[in-house]
């Protein structure tokens, strides 16, 4: 779940917006040239504006290739492909997501229960209501006699 806005206006915000990755959107024919665009995950038509702007979940040969593009453009930014998160990446940026966006910027992200899964140390998976909306979770497992916990949870957008 995010909070988008139009990239051209301070004033066109959608907050909440929930987009399902698993499932992508077919956009309309445009009227001018018989041609569809690309299938893309979200896709909403600005006020006033010509085009359709979307969003796409990038899969791992996408992410690669627009890593390549970065790279091959050196443009500076240190981008990595995103990977599950671990112990390890306390207190460190972890990508977990790419999206490529067309005339969209998101700028907040709204975690939702059925969008995490958390592992403990001794191998059990919590997967449902883990809600980091406050940006704190903590659970127990019990077959292991250990506390499981996320805290201070944040996330922020980057562009590449």
């Amino acid at each position: 779940c995010i909070s988008i806005k139009n990239p051209l206006s301070d004033f066109e915000i959608r907050e909440k917006v929930v987009f399902n990755p698993s499932v992508h959107v077919e956009q309309m024919e445009e009227s001018n040239n018989n041609t569809r665009e690309p299938l893309c995950h979200f896709t909403i038509k600005w006020e006033g504006s010509k085009k359709r702007s979307t969003i796409e979940v990038l899969d791992e040969a996408a992410i690669k290739s627009a890593l390549k593009k970065i790279k091959k453009g050196k443009r500076g930014n240190e981008a990595e492909p995103p990977r599950k998160m671990t112990a390890d990446d306390s207190g460190s940026w972890v990508p977990v997501l790419a999206l490529e966006c067309r005339g969209i910027k998101p700028y907040e992200f709204h975690p939702m229960g059925s969008e995490f899964v958390v592992i403990s140390e001794g191998g059990v998976k919590f997967e449902s209501d883990i809600d980091l909306e406050e940006g704190d979770w903590a659970e127990y497992d019990e077959e292991n006699d250990i506390s499981v916990s996320v805290s201070d949870f944040e996330s922020k957008f980057i562009t590449i």
